[in-house]
């Protein structure tokens, strides 16, 4: 048989395994179903028939009860209801009953003898039966009722010939009946054996077929080959099991191969990825700009094998474009393009166009000057630094011989690009915030030595000034006077200077803060005499050590001015450490007028210090004091601002 071709949804429809079985089922079906109809009919026939003798042998005991009823004509109505059911019983034969059922055979025999039966009863026995029950002279009577009485033989020989008739019909219809059965069983056996084996003749054997060059298959007997012996689904089926038999056997051959390829595109990758860890992880680091890119440009080189490379660095304000780091490039070219332009070479073009690849310099164009192949290189790669989508420089790779990069290769160099710009900002973004420190340190420092240092040089000016007027007029007793003046003047800036010097060398040791600020008021509390005294309540999570930091600042500022300014005896520290962090110091000093305070604005240094960092704290703050009752600072911060330990 010609090999077939195509899936199986295209066969013709003739030819389709699933036509074929539709098609016997349907003609099993439609024979079963017309047989068991049929049988069905002569059960509804003979069970008519049945009903229809039980009827006309009725018509016998009715005639015969008629007779006994007309000799008594006593009970008239009994007689016409008796009269009135034999008719009813007559045309019901007659006519037949569907519901019931009751019906006579329709054979022409049966009809005949209903008819002669019918009309011996119209014509003669029920004529004579209501003359006897019409009459009223008993003479008349009595020979009506023996006119009744002699044809009754004859009418009762009737009725039993159509009896007999009816029950000659329904014994041929119980045989045809028994016949139709015995067909029947007959035909679904016959059925039943060609069912098997067309079942076995189109689904058995194929399927036993496929399995057994399956098992073959499956003990690496390539060579196996169905037969196609159909033109079905089943053929269609064998063909795919010999294509894949080709198949797998064509694979096989070149299964080495295959393995050597898949293997070797394994390595790659994973070189690529160990690349693209190890460079990630190196300027994940804490490198400064320079090194990091002489790290990253030494190992792309290593992992390209390229025999130079540049690092390049965009001043976007000035759009230069500055070699950072080189390697594999003589002096002479780096002087030479250690600032250019970005539409100088194709360095510079590669911030703007994106990728430039050149593989042979030979093939571009020749009226311009390319300084690479001067230099001897042959091929050319420049990709871009990107740092949060914005161009912020390009390296470029050199090849002393024809390069080609693969799609591999120039996607794991776009992605290093990005890293390395990612890690150069970063590294800018750490730059800008230690500068942003520093400066808010000096400014504090500035505070700070505004607030004291500075007001005691004034101070001492202004001594210096009247002792200097006092030496003019020779005037002794008030240099005495400002003599001792000066003293205090410059120990009180000497203590200030010490003071400043140790609050910004503070540091915490191990995020220990109530041990910390345990040493300040102990501290304090040396320096100056006045009784200090520190509380901690509560059993929170540690504040995060910047925030610790700077609640340890504003306990010393508050400290200070406590020493400069409020004459106290006395200094009270609280610490509550729940789900929110508060700090209390409070002092039994002079205290002061807030409302001048707040018209003084930003004389008052220290208490401007001490908001500023409950601003960077994004806390709370608030000095409570009235002249005489000293002064009370509380710093709350809530959970939703604290940071993590």
């Amino acid at each position: 048989m010609n090999p077939i071709s195509g899936p199986p949804n295209n066969l013709p429809v003739g030819k389709r395994l699933t036509f074929r079985i539709l098609l016997t089922t349907l003609i099993g079906l439609t024979l079963t179903l017309a047989a068991v109809g049929y049988t069905l009919l002569l059960s509804w026939q003979l069970e008519g028939g049945g009903a229809a003798i039980n009827e006309a042998g009725s018509l016998r005991m009715r005639s015969y009860r008629l007779v006994m009823q007309l000799e008594h004509a006593q009970a008239t109505p009994s007689i016409e209801q008796e009269l009135d059911d034999f008719n009813r019983t007559l045309t019901d034969l007659q006519a037949g009953d569907a519901k019931r059922p009751l019906f006579l055979p329709a054979s022409k025999p049966i009809r005949e003898q209903m008819l002669l039966v019918q009309n011996e009863w119209q014509q003669h026995m029920q004529v004579y039966a209501r003359t006897v029950l019409a009459e009223k002279n008993p003479q008349s009577r009595q020979a009506a009722l023996a006119l009744y009485t002699k044809e009754l033989p004859v009418f009762v020989d009737s009725i039993n010939k159509l009896v007999s008739l009816v029950e000659i019909e329904l014994t041929e219809k119980t045989t045809w009946l028994r016949l139709c059965q015995t067909a029947l069983i007959f035909l679904s056996l016959a059925a039943s054996i060609a069912l098997l084996y067309l079942l076995y003749l189109w689904i058995v054997g194929p399927v036993s077929r496929m399995q057994t060059g399956i098992a073959r298959m499956s003990k690496d007997d390539l060579s196996v080959r169905l037969s196609i012996e159909t033109e079905d689904e089943f053929g269609v089926l064998a063909q795919a099991f010999n294509q894949m038999a080709d198949h797998v056997q064509s694979v096989h051959r070149t299964l080495e191969d295959r393995v050597a390829e898949k293997t070797a595109r394994l390595q790659d990758q994973n070189h690529e990825i160990s690349t693209l860890y190890e460079i990630a992880g190196f300027l994940a680091g804490p490198h400064a700009i320079e090194e990091l890119c002489r790290g990253f440009l030494h190992r792309i080189m290593q992992r390209i094998e390229a025999d130079g490379g540049t690092v390049r660095i965009l001043d976007s304000l000035s759009d230069n474009l500055h070699i950072t780091v080189h390697e594999g490039i003589s002096e002479q070219m780096i002087e030479e393009e250690h600032c250019i332009k970005t539409d100088d070479c194709l360095c510079g073009a590669a911030t703007h166009q994106g990728i430039i690849i050149v593989r042979d310099f030979r093939k571009m164009d020749q009226q311009r000057r390319y300084r690479c192949q001067e230099e001897g290189f042959f091929s050319l790669a420049v990709f871009q630094i990107l740092a949060r989508e914005q161009v912020i420089g390009s390296f470029s790779l050199h090849f002393s011989r024809e390069r080609n990069i693969t799609s591999e290769e120039r996607r794991l160099l776009e992605t290093l690009g990005k890293n390395l710009g990612v890690a150069i900002e970063n590294q800018r973004l750490i730059a800008r915030e230690k500068e942003f420190a520093v400066s808010n340190e000096r400014n504090l420092l500035a505070q700070g030595l505004h607030d004291s240092i500075a007001q005691g040089l004034n101070f001492l000016n202004l001594q210096v000034q009247m002792l200097e007027d006092s030496l003019g007029r020779n005037d002794m007793e008030e240099i005495k006077d400002i003599a001792p003046l000066l003293r205090a003047g410059v120990q009180e800036s000497y203590e200030d200077v010490r003071e400043l010097l140790l609050n910004f060398r503070t540091r915490l040791q191990d995020s220990n803060l109530e041990s910390e600020m345990r040493n300040v008021v102990s501290k304090f509390q040396r320096q100056t005499g006045v009784h200090g005294e520190i509380e901690f309540v509560g059993n929170g999570a540690p504040l995060a050590p910047e925030q610790q930091l700077q609640v340890l600042f504003i306990l010393q500022e508050a400290l200070s001015n406590v020493r400069k300014h409020a004459q106290a005896s006395e200094v009270r520290v609280k610490v509550q450490n729940e789900r929110d962090f508060s700090l209390i110091v409070a002092d039994d000093g002079e205290g002061f007028n807030m409302d001048k305070v707040h018209e003084k604005g930003e004389a008052h240094v220290g208490l401007r210090i001490m908001q500023e960092r409950a601003e960077r704290l994004a806390a709370k703050f608030d000095i409570k004091s009235q002249p005489g009752e000293g002064t009370t600072i509380e710093l709350e911060l809530l959970r939703q601002e604290r940071l993590v330990a």
